[in-house]
């Protein structure tokens, strides 16, 4: 327990030191929210790995779909390098950074203004950031709270009040430049812990050879044996609906997207690339390669498989003292990166985007600063709040928030960046079905929450032209000046 302590109290020291010292080059909204748009490549491909992991996938996805798909969730994993970074950063990263610093804009609803010359898209979509973004934060507290409720035997209430507690200090102290600093130092410890992680679950059965001739004999769901050690394991489709919704999700999720908006310049964009993949391909592989051992250590009680459980009931059997306040530095690198841009983005939005234009009209930065920390700390009392529900899945709510944030803006960002015809009419459809199936479908339970995320996702793909082929088009000249940021 001592060591534990011990470190945890290193990790806070050196995280609150870097917000108290970024503090002092806080003076504006910009400064705050974009770092004053110089972030270089190793600290923008840290950032963005960083947001795009959290304990969610370490905890919550690692486990179910690990118990699910055996060792074909690490497809996942890969996935997400391949597609949610690399892909992410060639296709969105330069035209993002360019037309953003063009049209001089803060946040993603207000691209959607001024992209699209529409101040009620930026409304609307400044309410669907702020509601759907507070249960994916809950996610991550959920995640954080089984790993501190497991290392310290601390009441899951308090943990969670506790870390609220502690991201709210973190993240109004430095704004985005405290979060990007201290990403690049929890992404380190990060890919220390992973490697050390899937090393401890491998010789627990004798090594990797050992390990997947075990995972071979063990029964699926259905009670198949092999199916958990084949290319695709036994669902390939929700498999494939997993690896479309965390993959292709990220790319309309507005924190992520926010990571292009600081870049410093184009070489900054190349090198952030290559960091950025590589990086995930670390975290997310390792985890759900790690997490499709889970049937090897965890045991089904009565009341059947408990998902969020399983990495830290499999942890615990194999790491020593050390190793597991290790392990709990890397979730808390992980959450509290993430949990950071989820908090600067939301309370941001809801601040620059929907309040001061049409209620407080603040004039002043130094106000609109006091503001947007005001609503740091009233966006964490909420996702604090949905947390302490009982019997919520990680899973569950991190899907939620995807499908509903990315199926409806995914689209209407990725089309407005390179094609002049995209209209008014289909940023509208593309939100009211991304939102409204989503939710229908949470309520309605038709499908599993994934495979009715990644159809969100896809669908705002194609809705997107199908309207805009339909639908009156932007002025000409506003087109124009919106596009030329490309010809410079």
């Amino acid at each position: 327990m001592a060591i534990k302590i011990i470190l945890i109290c290193i990790f806070f020291a050196l995280t609150a030191t870097i917000g108290i010292v970024s503090r002092k080059r806080v003076n504006d909204v910009s400064s705050f929210v974009l770092g004053g748009r110089g972030i270089g490549p190793w600290l923008a491909g840290f950032s963005y790995g960083t947001t795009y992991f959290s304990a969610v996938i370490f905890v919550g996805y690692a486990g179910q779909f690990g118990w699910n798909f055996g060792v074909a969730a690490t497809w996942i994993g890969i996935a997400n390098a391949l597609i949610g970074g690399l892909l992410a950063w060639k296709i969105l990263a330069r035209r993002t950074r360019t037309m953003t610093h063009h049209l001089n804009t803060t946040t993603m609803p207000e691209f959607f203004n001024k992209r699209y010359h529409s101040p009620a898209l930026k409304n609307v979509a400044s309410i669907i950031i702020f509601i759907f973004l507070v249960p994916y934060t809950s996610s991550v507290y959920k995640g954080l709270s089984q790993f501190f409720e497991m290392t310290f035997h601390i009441d899951f209430v308090y943990c969670v009040i506790g870390i609220g507690i502690l991201a709210a200090i973190y993240v109004v102290l430095g704004g985005y430049l405290a979060a990007a600093l201290n990403d690049f130092i929890q992404g380190t410890i990060m890919i220390v812990g992973i490697i050390m992680v899937v090393w401890a679950v491998l010789a627990g059965k004798g090594g990797f050879s050992e390990a997947i001739r075990q995972l071979s004999q063990v029964p699926d769901t259905n009670g198949n044996t092999g199916s958990l050690t084949s290319l695709f394991g036994p669902d390939p489709l929700a498999l494939l609906g997993v690896v479309l919704m965390t993959s292709l999700g990220a790319w309309g999720l507005p924190q992520m997207v926010h990571k292009f908006y600081v870049i410093k310049d184009d070489r900054s964009v190349k090198i952030g690339t290559i960091i950025s993949t590589v990086f995930c391909l670390i975290i997310a592989g390792g985890s759900y390669f790690m997490g499709s051992f889970g049937r090897l250590y965890y045991t089904s009680g009565e009341g059947g498989v408990v998902y969020d459980t399983i990495v830290p009931s499999m942890l615990s059997q194999r790491l020593t003292d050390l190793m597991i306040g290790v392990v709990l530095i890397l979730v808390l690198s992980a959450s509290l990166s993430t949990l950071s841009s989820l908090v600067i983005t939301s309370s941001s939005t809801v601040v620059l985007d929907l309040l001061t234009p049409n209620l407080l009209k603040l004039k002043s930065d130094k106000q609109k600063v006091l503001v947007v920390r005001l609503f740091c700390f009233v966006f964490l009392v909420l996702s604090v709040v949905i947390a302490l529900f009982p019997n919520t899945l990680i899973t569950t709510l991190m899907s939620l928030s995807w499908g509903a944030i990315a199926g409806s803006m995914l689209g209407p960002f990725l089309y407005g960046l390179y094609w002049k015809k995209t209209t008014v009419a289909s940023v509208w459809a593309s939100f009211i079905l991304g939102v409204g199936f989503v939710v229908a479908n949470f309520f309605g339970g038709w499908l599993a929450p994934t495979l009715a995320s990644a159809a969100a996702i896809l669908a705002s793909l194609v809705i997107v032209p199908a309207v805009s082929l339909l639908s009156g088009k932007l002025p000409k000249d506003h087109i124009d000046r919106v596009f030329s940021c490309y010809k410079q």
